[in-house]
């Protein structure tokens, strides 16, 4: 008898949370959707991956996930050795003086949340912030609001050295003149990559222009599980990527090992 062998699409998920509400306090899970208002773990996102016979789930980078006690998250993470936890990204606030745990493999400092002022990442302490992520070859997540877009490409034209890996599209809802330009500005950035994630269902214009300008060596695929849940399915998201993408191994892998570094194989 004749066996199938079938040739696997190995995934590196850029972008994933885990929590339990019953230890860590998310004040902004209380309004966000009832879908999400509960615990989620590894084994959670890989059985999402499971559900697929033609995939192969090799873990994922862990993003902060905008809790209280940053100090307890890093705690958290520290404990945690599953071995799909391949990197993370946790919390600091961006300056000459910012605190970075030895277990993080890069920093995420929102600048898209109500507290963070607009304009804020054209400020001197953050851009030096920035310079000094560069020079100890940090990478730094950025997570913006959409209409800044254009504050945003001007800031880190600034530290053309740092790895800069941008969330969400951009968080773009409209392909304007200004937008497009902002957007090109940062694909020609040496070390930038740009993720599209389940943050909302993916405009399919969007990510068509992000593929388009950035190339196929710096757009990653990001589940943002369990956030995508909120607002669709993990799989309604992760058949749209490969209906843009193919099962293109950069996209939905080697990028990912690139711009964080990792020492996963594929």
């Amino acid at each position: 008898m004749c066996s199938t062998v079938v040739n696997k699409l190995r995934v590196v998920d850029s972008h994933f949370h885990i929590w339990d509400p019953a230890v860590q306090h998310l004040p902004w899970l209380a309004t966000a959707s009832p879908a999400i208002r509960r615990r989620f773990t590894l084994d959670d996102l890989a059985r999402e991956y499971a559900a697929y016979d033609d995939v192969e789930f090799l873990g994922g980078v862990y993003i902060e996930v905008d809790q209280e006690d940053w100090a307890q998250e890093d705690r958290l993470l520290a404990q945690n050795k599953d071995p799909r936890l391949l990197a993370c990204m946790l919390r600091t606030e961006v300056g000459p003086s910012m605190r970075v745990p030895l277990h993080a493999r890069g920093v995420r400092d929102p600048l898209h949340v109500d507290s963070s002022p607009r304009g804020r990442c054209l400020d001197p302490k953050f851009i030096a912030g920035l310079e000094l992520l560069a020079h100890h070859g940090l990478p730094f997540e950025v997570t913006n609001r959409g209409e800044e877009i254009g504050d945003i490409a001007q800031a880190f034209s600034r530290v053309p050295a740092l790895t800069m890996i941008f969330d969400h599209l951009g968080n773009v809802k409209e392909l304007d003149w200004g937008t497009k330009d902002a957007l090109s500005q940062i694909a020609e950035l040496p070390n930038s990559y740009i993720k599209i994630s389940g943050d909302e269902p993916v405009d399919p214009r969007v990510a068509e222009y992000v593929k388009q300008v950035f190339g196929p060596k710096k757009v990653l695929f990001a589940s943002n599980y369990p956030v995508v849940l909120a607002s669709g399915s993990f799989r309604a998201h992760f058949d749209q990527c490969r209906s843009i993408f193919g099962d293109d191994p950069d996209f939905f892998a080697g990028n990912a090992i690139r711009a964080y570094g990792l020492t996963v194989s594929v």
